[in-house]
């Protein structure tokens, strides 16, 4: 008996048994250096790129989980405190727990909706409009890296780091509706606006399968590109922020009425943590600490920058004083229009973009509001739909292959030839076309969206504030506190 038994042992760990019972080859010393490379230079590893061994390295990058939890703590970190902070100290006393209650809200639905259909409808494979609802609940989304859209990162870790751009987006859209809509609309303006206008155009833009993702959808329609959301981001915020505002109407005494901001010290906070944050949304959006990344960085500084100088060096030339608030309307300016062109640009287009972030959202702001009279009560509009759309256009004329390689790469992903991605013959070229195309259907989509679910809550349970609440503050009215309270 243990005679047998000794046999059977043997048997078990004999070569033979190993080679019938396993379905692949153990990785050769070559594949193992060549696994290892890939996770350096952030490409596939060879059983993502089709072959049979298998890798003794499958699983999800530590570098890279480390690098997008940090950018993802960094995004969150835009919308509470920065955000808040920066829209709190923009609106009178008497509002400013309003918004911070806005910012919290909306962080609290856009996840609840994220986990259950959001994270699937804008990542999964589908429809070129829509995703499918493979991940629905958020099922299958795990540790394993989802190889769509990175080899190394896990996928949970992806989702909630995309998680922090669908909360930032329909945050900034308070900023032209302050100080005078009520908290229950927000919500419920914001719930349906997620599924009619972010997760469609986001799929458009971002999905593997995208219409509009000419990076990694070889047939796509619209052949745009956009790095960390120029059009995704900040085009539908601010295309929605005009629409919603001026369904709501102006602000009591409008024009009338001095309504500075109550604290330029909140704002300038606010302005320098959204500025710290934005190097995860820029940054993070390489889904690497690789070159891409290091570019996105450098890129993002420069454009920031120079906006901000450029913006307060306006102010002192026509007005005679620069302003703290020019300053950091600049600083927030220059953020969103190098955004779609950070991964895409080198040093000297992203100071260029600067300088145009630092002038065409300043006169929008100052100018075009004036001539066209509508009450975008913290310039949404001013800045992020139209440096937004600033930037959606100059990604298309300063993006250069030498800068990103995935721009020139006739083949990109994987190794399959099915997989070209048609940017090569149109950098340089023609690109500024495509990404008009992207502009227009992006601000279609918003536009129209907006318009028809704002007209849908109004009618439903209303929109505005009653005008003594609008007198006496949302703070109190809407949420039972103050924010300061007088000693």
């Amino acid at each position: 008996m243990r005679v047998l038994l000794f046999v059977g042992v043997i048997a078990l760990f004999s070569p033979l048994h190993a080679q019938t019972s396993s379905p692949t080859a153990s990785p050769s010393l070559e594949q193992r250096v060549a696994d290892l490379e890939a996770y350096v230079n952030n490409s596939g590893r060879g059983s993502d790129t089709g072959s049979p061994m298998a890798s003794n390295i499958a699983g999800p990058g530590p570098g890279h989980n480390a690098w997008m939890m940090t950018c993802a703590a960094l995004v969150l970190f835009m919308t509470l405190p920065g955000l808040a902070l920066f829209y709190g100290g923009l609106v009178r006393a008497k509002n400013v727990l309003s918004v911070l209650a806005q910012c919290l809200g909306i962080a609290g639905l856009v996840t609840i909706l994220w986990w259950a259909e959001g994270y699937s409808l804008v990542f999964s494979r589908g429809l070129p409009f829509i995703g499918g609802l493979n991940f629905a609940f958020l099922h299958g989304v795990d540790a394993r890296p989802n190889s769509d859209y990175s080899y190394w990162v896990s996928q949970n870790v992806f989702a909630m780091y995309q998680l922090m751009f669908a909360i930032i987006t329909p945050a900034l859209i308070i900023g032209a509706v302050a100080e005078r809509m009520k908290f229950a609309a927000v919500l419920v303006f914001v719930g349906v606006w997620m599924f009619a206008v972010y997760f469609p155009i986001a799929h458009m833009v971002w999905g593997i399968d995208g219409w509009m993702n000419g990076v990694w959808n070889p047939a796509a329609k619209i052949t745009a590109i956009d790095f960390a959301g120029g059009t995704v981001v900040h085009m539908s915020s601010g295309w929605s922020a005009l629409v919603l505002c001026i369904l709501l109407g102006h602000r009591l005494g409008f024009r009338k009425e001095i309504m500075a901001p109550h604290s330029m010290v909140l704002c300038m906070v606010g302005t320098g943590l959204l500025w710290v944050g934005w190097y995860g949304f820029n940054a993070g959006s390489a889904l690497a600490p690789d070159g891409i990344a290091a570019n996105a960085f450098m890129s993002t500084t420069l454009a920031t920058a120079v906006a901000s100088f450029t913006w307060a060096m306006l102010e002192y030339a026509l007005r005679g004083k620069p302003s703290v608030l020019g300053f950091c309307s600049g600083a927030v300016g220059g953020l969103v229009v190098i955004t779609p062109a950070c991964g895409y640009v080198a040093p000297t287009g992203a100071v260029i973009i600067g300088v145009a972030a630092g002038i065409v959202p300043f006169f929008a702001c100052t100018k075009l509001k004036s001539w066209l009279g509508y009450d975008d009560a913290l310039d949404t509009f001013g800045i992020h739909a139209v440096g937004g759309t600033l930037g959606a256009f100059l990604t298309g004329v300063f993006a250069t292959a030498s800068v990103n390689p995935n721009l020139s790469l006739s083949v990109a992903r994987s190794l399959n030839p099915a997989t070209q991605n048609g940017l090569a013959r149109i950098v340089g070229h023609t690109l500024w076309i495509e990404q008009l195309k992207a502009i227009v259907v992006t601000i279609i989509v918003a536009v129209v969206g907006s318009a028809i679910i704002g007209a849908i809550v109004r009618g439903a349970i209303g929109l505005r504030i009653a005008p003594e609440v609008e007198r006496q503050g949302l703070d109190i009215n809407q949420h039972g506190e103050e924010g300061y309270i007088p000693s």
